[in-house]
Parts: structure tokens; C-alpha cells; sequence
């Protein structure tokens, strides 16, 4: 009973650092890392990820947002903030003498029903809907620090999504195909969206070459194109003379 107490304890420590952060009028963390940096934000994912969590049930709950992350892209505070809700009502049910096993089973039965629930008011939305994309990418920016800048943000993010996937039969969309280059000293009116390759080499001025070119081909080289580092090894002996 006490291992299972320490393991609610530590989970819910967890919910409790994101409650604050969730929703539109949540409040921003500033979160100092062990390089030194400041991150100052109220998305849940990256503030766990942030956090130094060592108990193994508050490293779930870790695992949980990331997931989440992965697979939505969004609601991770959500996510944990549940899941600590839960805990503490099986903590009370705990106290009542309830076995775990009847509480567990429990939470399975109630967790069908939601689904069901959630899938009877679910409307479904074709990709081709860009209104609909719109203002779900809208929805997803208003809890979030740049949520001013929805306008700007919400189009590039949909436009993104529709270039890499084939409209007609995706189902999905892996964001691994979508760069994200950041660049200090912009401001994010200055964010746009590239339909193409992004390189982050600077151009050489005195090269002679020209800096911009139309209608470009393209070549694939596999190799390295700046000279190799010499592969050479010094020793150095040191003779103490007297």
C-alpha cells in the first residue's frame, strides 16, 4: 500500500507542475536547464522534457506527453493532467478499501465509453477542408506563447501538412518530412514557408560564382565537397635534460 501511495505521490507531483500552464489563460514556465539555458514557455511537452524526473511512475507520465506529442502533436498538458486527476481519484478509491484490480477494470469500462462518446460527436473532416484545417491549427496555437500570431502561423502549418502528403489517400503525415530552421535576430513576421530544400550554408562572396540562379538543375554529389582534414598524427616526446 505504501509503494502504491509513493507512486500516486510522485505522478501526481508531476500533473501538478503543468496544471497552471493549460489552457488559454495558463501561465508561461520559466524552465532553467543544466546547460545553463532559459526556456521560458507553457507547452507541457517540452517543459517535461525539460524536467529532471527520476521516480519511475513520474517518468511515465513523461513518456505519456511525449507520446502524445508524437501521435497528435497537441494536448500533451492535457494528457498528464488527466492522468494525474485519475491517480488521485484511485488514491481515494485506495483509501476506501477498493481493490486495484476492480479499480483498474473500472477504468478500462469507463475509458470504452469515452471513446464512444468521443466518436458519436466526432465530425469527420476531409483534407481537402482547408477552412475546417484552419481553424483546427488555429485552435492548437491559442494556448500557446505565439498564439498572437495565429494568423501568420496556422496557414504555414496547414500548407505544410498538404504539400508532403498525397490529399487523396493520406491518413496521416509523418512530420519528419517537414525542416524547422530557426534563425536569430527575425521576428516571426519574418517566418515564411519554403516549398522546396532549405540549405544553411552561407554563399561565398569572393567565390566568383553566381549567388542566385533560375531554373536550376540540381546534382546529387556523395561526397564531401570542403577539403578533407589531413590524416595525420603527431607524438611529441619530452626529454627532461639536466
Amino acid at each position: 500500500m505504501a509503494v502504491r501511495t509513493a507512486n500516486i505521490v510522485a505522478a501526481r507531483a508531476v500533473a501538478d507542475a503543468v496544471r497552471t500552464s493549460l489552457g488559454p489563460r495558463g501561465m508561461d514556465k520559466m524552465i532553467q536547464t543544466a546547460r545553463g539555458e532559459t526556456i521560458i514557455t507553457n507547452d507541457g511537452s517540452t517543459m517535461l522534457k525539460s524536467m529532471s524526473v527520476l521516480h519511475p511512475s513520474a517518468k511515465m507520465l513523461v513518456d505519456l506527453s511525449a507520446a502524445q506529442d508524437v501521435e497528435a502533436g497537441d494536448g500533451t498538458t492535457s494528457v498528464v493532467v488527466i492522468a494525474g486527476s485519475l491517480l488521485g481519484a484511485a488514491d481515494k478509491l485506495l483509501g476506501k478499501g477498493i481493490h486495484p484490480s476492480v479499480i483498474a477494470e473500472s477504468f478500462q469500462r469507463a475509458a470504452g465509453a469515452a471513446v464512444q462518446v468521443l466518436h458519436d460527436m466526432s465530425v469527420p473532416v476531409s483534407l481537402t477542408d482547408t477552412t475546417t484545417l484552419l481553424q483546427a491549427a488555429t485552435t492548437s496555437l491559442g494556448s500557446k506563447i505565439v498564439s498572437q500570431h495565429s494568423n501568420i502561423l496556422a496557414p504555414m502549418a496547414v500548407n505544410a501538412i498538404t504539400k508532403t502528403i498525397d490529399i487523396k489517400t493520406a491518413d496521416n503525415v509523418d512530420l519528419r518530412n517537414i525542416r524547422i530552421l530557426k534563425k536569430v535576430g527575425g521576428t516571426i513576421e519574418d517566418s515564411e514557408m519554403v516549398e522546396g530544400l532549405v540549405m544553411g550554408q552561407n554563399v561565398v562572396k569572393n567565390g566568383g560564382g553566381p549567388i542566385r540562379m533560375e531554373k536550376a538543375r540540381i546534382g546529387l554529389i556523395q561526397f564531401q565537397l570542403s577539403p578533407p582534414k589531413p590524416d595525420v598524427s603527431f607524438s611529441t616526446s619530452i626529454t627532461d635534460a639536466r
